[in-house]
Order: C-alpha cells, then structure tokens, then sequence
C-alpha cells in the first residue's frame, strides 16, 4: 500500500446479524449471508388491490407504460417488477394514485394469506399501521370482514387512516391504542399479530447504520413487547380462532422461542401446521380454505418460497433472497 492511501473500512457485522448466524448450521447461515448480499438487489413488488381492481387491469396498464413485470404464482395479486424500476415509478401511475395498487413486500404479503379469514369475521390487527396487511385482509374478504386496526401512535394511526380511504377500505374501527392493553371485553375470530421487531430479516449487506441499531438492547426491548402482545392476543381470540403471529427477524428469540413460551403459557392453544393447508379444508370444520391460502403452503412446500428450519414444527421461517425478506410465521389456534 503506498504511504499516504486510504481505504474505507468494511462494514462490521450487527451484533444481531451474527447472534442470528451462530444460531443456524453453517449451510443455513451461507445461505443467509448470500440472501442478505442479493437484497441489494431486491425488485420492487406490488399488490393489485382486489376492491378497486383485477390483476389483469394491472398488468393491462403497466405493459402499456412499458414496466416490465412477472406475475406471482402463489398470489394472483401480487406483482414483480423488473430490474431498474424504482417505488417513483409507480408512484407517478394513475393505478397508484387511485388506490389500485399498493406497494408491498412478498414477505409482508403472507401473513394475510396464512391467516385465511372468512367472510363476514371478526377480526383484529394488532399493529396495523401504515395498513397494508389491514387492507390486504379486506381485500381477501372482499370487503365483508370486520376489522379492528389498532396502533398507538397518533401520526401513524393518521397514516393508516389515510391508506384504508384511498384503497376503498370501509367500516375498520381505528383504535389509537397499545394493543397490549386491550380490554378483555373483545374477542375475536381472527388475530393478526406481525409484532414489533429488530428487523433482521431485512438486513441488506453492506447497511452501515445496522450495527447501531441491531443491537442487544433492541432486542431486549422487542421480546419483552412481542410476549405481551401474544398473550393479550391469545387472550382476546374466541375459542375456535386463529391467531397469526408473524416478524420480520430471523433470531429465535423473537420467532419460536416466543411462540414456544405463549403455547406454554395458554395451554388451550396449539399449532396449526402451515403445510397442512395445502390439503384445502380446515382442521375440524371441513371448510375449505380460500384457493390462494392452499396456493401459499404449496409454495412453502416446494420450495418457491426459500425457507430456513424452524424450531417450532409447523411454524415457518423465510430466507432472506433477492425477492424475499426474512420472516416468520405461526398460526396458532384456540381450542
């Protein structure tokens, strides 16, 4: 090296990032390491808004504005599209602008699909805001489900409202409130609980500002929020009914460990294996589940939804890919 040159220091690991690595096997850890470098890459996907579109409309309008695309097979809503399109993009679509379309992660788009609620249920969102999942549910009832949006912040909450308008998302009761505090007074038939979390399913390599805030002291906080969530959550659902807990972190302690420890706690509910879904009928009821929920359980069964090994048997973990990001999902049903 010449006298005088300079050279920019590589980016540490999070502390987090690495806790969650030494988790894993090695394989499992390649793997996530290889994710989190094509994350840089990550596509930008969409949801077609099923109470003011069809898919078809969608991909009528965005191959006349010449945006290439690729359809999901898993999800007919849910759009891919090519290399060097950018959220301004779509921003500037009538099709955005008119609450047609809503950019979403594929990741954030599961939850709503595992949950399968039925029409006409009543439903909570523990943490809905800015209203994505909010809005994907009511978009998968078609509109007939009745939904309680809790979320504690005032500006989020204003965001949340403002999203349900403009995607034609009516009747949601907005509850500025900590959902951990819910009065024992409700119940419902379906729970959607993607908690609060350290985010490191969305670590992107090369993030210098993560190891500041992947931290211990993060995820200290997190668990202690996450425990009191699932057992309000598991408090307020109706015998019978299922509770989605999901997270955007790949560490235990915020996926399984967590789950494991509520089931220990609520020993009237049990796991209901996602992969079990693809047989098309709920467990006891002989109903079917809704085409796109058995269409999800196939994905994660053959693979075209890259998942890790969970601890919790029936539970599922995303890897993070150039598509994805890491997450984690449990159905949890009430007996």
């Amino acid at each position: 090296m010449n006298a005088g040159s300079t050279t920019t220091p590589l980016p540490r690991t999070p502390e987090l990032i690495a806790q969650a690595y030494a988790a894993m096997s090695d394989q499992e850890a390649e793997r996530v390491q290889a994710g989190f470098a094509a994350a840089a890459a990550r596509p930008v996907t969409l949801r077609a808004n099923a109470l003011k579109t069809a898919p078809g409309e969608v991909a009528e309008k965005l191959t006349e504005r010449g945006i290439p695309f690729e359809r999901v097979p898993w999800y007919e809503d849910a759009f891919v599209l090519g290399d060097g399109v950018r959220e301004k993009t779509v921003w500037e679509l009538e099709l955005y602008q008119e609450g047609k379309v809503y950019l979403q992660s594929l990741s954030s788009m599961l939850p709503p699909l595992a949950l399968a609620v039925r029409d006409g249920a009543d439903v909570l969102d523990m943490c809905a805001a800015p209203g994505g999942k909010t809005s994907q549910i009511a978009a998968l009832t078609g509109g007939t489900a009745h939904i309680t949006a809790c979320e504690m912040s005032a500006p989020r909450a204003e965001k949340l409202a403002y999203n349900l308008s403009k995607l034609g998302v009516h009747g949601v009761n907005i509850m500025r409130t900590d959902a951990r505090r819910l009065d024992e007074f409700f119940s419902f038939d379906h729970i959607l609980l993607d908690a609060p979390c350290t985010g490191t399913g969305t670590f992107r390599l090369g993030d210098n500002r993560a190891e500041n805030r992947m931290t211990g002291k993060l995820l200290a906080k997190t668990a202690r929020s996450q425990r009191a969530l699932l057992d309000r959550a598991l408090t307020v659902l109706k015998p019978g009914g299922t509770l989605l807990y999901s997270t955007c972190s790949i560490l235990p302690e915020e996926n399984g460990e967590q789950v494991a420890a509520a089931l220990r706690r609520h020993r009237d509910c049990s796991i209901v294996p996602l992969a079990v879904q693809q047989a098309g009928v709920a467990d006891d009821d002989a109903k079917p589940l809704p085409a796109s929920t058995r269409a999800l359980a196939g994905a994660f069964e053959d693979g075209s939804i890259p998942t890790l090994k969970s601890a919790v048997e029936g539970t599922v973990t995303v890897c993070p890919s150039q598509r994805f990001e890491g997450f984690y999902l449990a159905l949890i049903k009430k007996q």
